[in-house]
């Protein structure tokens, strides 16, 4: 019998693609709730204790969106995972600014899915990390204390904007952080994100870790969504 992965609630009004993922995913190893919409979402992760959520976020009634954002001020860490149609990209903005922690578009494989979410119960399941402690994601360690980043014996020097934006993107590594939440976190001037001053920050970060930006091995360009440090 496979070990345990964790406890995973799908959200989705599409009987027929509940049962299919609920009989997939439990003969992986994951234990399978269900909800049809988002309303009995809210009251089944208040019931149980869950890992992560599957949530589709075009449903008839209370919607991903809200059902998202109401989950995230009750549960802070719980893992949510969006379930969106291809080419949906202001609906994953909107998803993720209301407290996502990733997404898988429709049509998707059933391992990346498995995937996804075991890392994100591993990372929910991880003791947090008080805020001056060091952070690794791959070969990489910032340490918030030093104001130092490392790969190995390797230091980079970094501008007080750069240090901030990779704290953020390796704080979130293996998660999408949209536009939206990097200019209000880098407190940049302006009410609507400046993806012209973020492409070259991020463009600056890329060349001081010796990032190919066409290969990208540690900040990945996630669409039209934002950008995600890689989690290996």
């Amino acid at each position: 019998m496979k070990e345990a992965q964790g406890r995973v609630l799908i959200v989705d009004d599409d009987t027929a693609l509940r049962r299919s993922l609920r009989a997939t995913l439990g003969i992986m190893g994951f234990e399978v709730g269900e909800a049809g919409n988002g309303e009995d979402a809210l009251a089944s992760v208040r019931a149980s204790a869950y890992n992560a959520v599957l949530l589709d976020i075009n449903m008839p009634g209370l919607g991903g969106v809200e059902t998202c954002s109401r989950m995230r001020r009750i549960f802070t860490r719980l893992p949510i995972i969006i379930l969106t149609v291809r080419g949906g990209e202001e609906d994953k903005v909107r998803a993720l600014d209301a407290g996502a922690d990733d997404y898988v578009t429709k049509p998707f494989q059933v391992r990346e899915l498995a995937a996804r979410l075991r890392a994100a119960i591993r990372r929910y399941r991880a003791p947090e990390a008080p805020v001056d402690e060091p952070i690794t994601a791959g070969d990489i360690t910032l340490d918030p204390a030093r104001h130092s980043v490392m790969r190995g014996n390797e230091e980079f020097h970094l501008t007080p904007l750069e240090f901030e934006t990779l704290k953020i993107l390796m704080s979130h590594a293996g998660r999408p952080v949209t536009h939206a939440r990097l200019h209000a976190a880098l407190h940049l001037p302006g009410d609507l994100p400046n993806r012209g001053h973020l492409r070259v920050l991020i463009g600056q970060l890329r060349r001081k870790l010796g990032d190919d930006s066409s290969n990208p091995a540690y900040i990945l360009t996630d669409g039209f969504i934002g950008y995600r440090f890689r989690d290996n």
